[in-house]
């Protein structure tokens, strides 16, 4: 049963998971009222994400039944709180994992709140009242205008939502690394899913020599022709893997199995480094050699703060960088989640929320 707070009156239909089956199912609950720092959003379109499945199964032992997953959100403003400056009504906006943080800590206070101690998400978090925050898996949204950013005018909203979690969680280490306007570099991506095909977009968007390093030798395919990747290694070939040795300068793994990390850094030149932002549910093999004989890094990365996600945003639309997705109807949801659970989809399930066509 939804949870009761005095100034949740708002009636809304969503699609919410009641217990560890694997699926969701329609459920209607109340939000909060439009507040002085608030926006309502008409939520039109909302990414899958492999984290929605960690959720529903209860994987993590966290979930707080019923969970409304949901936090790649795009859709459109209907209402604004008095304090709401940066925002008007009909702007297309986005809500991604972030939902409310102290801001008081060092890291709210310059920009870094997705380290604050206190963050709490868009679905399964606790917010400032006390309740339960319900996801974008739902025709409607009340969101602080504080965690909300603004969509390019010319990124289609379903192909853009997926970007408020795989986009900024792959843009974020390409920052961090220096990658932005350093064109000339030699990157790899570890695995060619959600977040790595985007990944291979930013690199070429950014002027680098794109590798894509895959155990599937049937992606290469997709890699070079759909992608435009400009090398392929296939990590299970002992051939391949010790041609491309001491080639790259960074490498981003994507990968949430378990799985080495020797292999891949003999990979990095002298110097170089790994960005890990695949969550594999038992711990990574990290040999020491490779870091030691090639001064190497390794560096694990998040989803980065908001106003890093609204840059982000703007870059995607400078470049025009969206997902690659699968549009699927509400009724689809269980259907869409049970392919993702066998890594069928190329490469990001989206959510036709509102139901919508054109696309806005």
């Amino acid at each position: 049963m939804a949870q009761t707070t005095p100034n949740h009156t708002q009636t809304v239909t969503g699609w919410a998971a009641h217990e560890q089956s694997g699926k969701v199912t329609p459920y209607t609950f109340k939000r909060r009222e439009n507040g002085i720092n608030d926006i309502t959003i008409e939520v039109l379109y909302c990414g899958i994400c492999h984290t929605d499945l960690h959720y529903i199964n209860n994987d993590w032992g966290i979930t707080m039944y019923p969970v409304v997953p949901g936090h790649e959100i795009t859709g459109v403003v209907t209402k604004i709180g008095s304090n709401v400056k940066n925002f008007i009504v009909g702007d297309k906006v986005g809500v991604g994992c972030p939902a409310a943080s102290c801001l008081e800590c060092e890291f709210c206070t310059t920009d870094r709140e997705n380290y604050c101690d206190q963050i709490q998400f868009t679905y399964n978090g606790i917010f400032w009242d006390g309740s339960i925050t319900y996801g974008g898996y739902s025709t409607m949204l009340v969101a602080d205008h504080r965690y909300v950013v603004k969509v390019p005018e010319n990124l289609p909203m379903d192909a853009a939502a997926p970007l408020l979690c795989a986009g900024i969680t792959v843009y974020s280490p390409f920052k961090d690394s220096g990658l932005l306007d350093s064109p000339g570099k030699k990157i790899g991506v570890i695995g060619l899913g959600g977040l790595g095909h985007v990944a291979v977009k930013f690199g070429k968007a950014f002027g680098h020599h794109v590798t894509v390093i895959s155990t599937s030798p049937l992606k290469e395919k997709e890699a070079r022709d759909r992608l435009g990747a400009h090398d392929f290694i296939v990590s299970t070939n002992p051939q391949q893997m010790k041609a491309g040795k001491r080639t790259l300068d960074f490498i981003l793994d994507t990968v949430s199995a378990h799985h080495s990390l020797g292999p891949y850094l003999e990979l990095l030149k002298v110097e170089g480094t790994l960005s890990i932002v695949g969550a594999p549910d038992k711990p990574i093999d990290l040999p020491s050699f490779p870091l030691i004989f090639g001064k190497r890094s390794v560096k694990g990365s998040m989803t980065g703060s908001i106003k890093e996600t609204q840059e982000m945003m703007d870059v995607c639309g400078k470049y025009n960088i969206t997902c690659d997705i699968e549009l699927v109807k509400t009724d689809k949801i269980n259907e869409a989640l049970l392919r993702l659970s066998k890594n069928d989809v190329r490469y990001r399930f989206v959510i036709d929320v509102a139901d919508k066509s054109p696309r806005l």
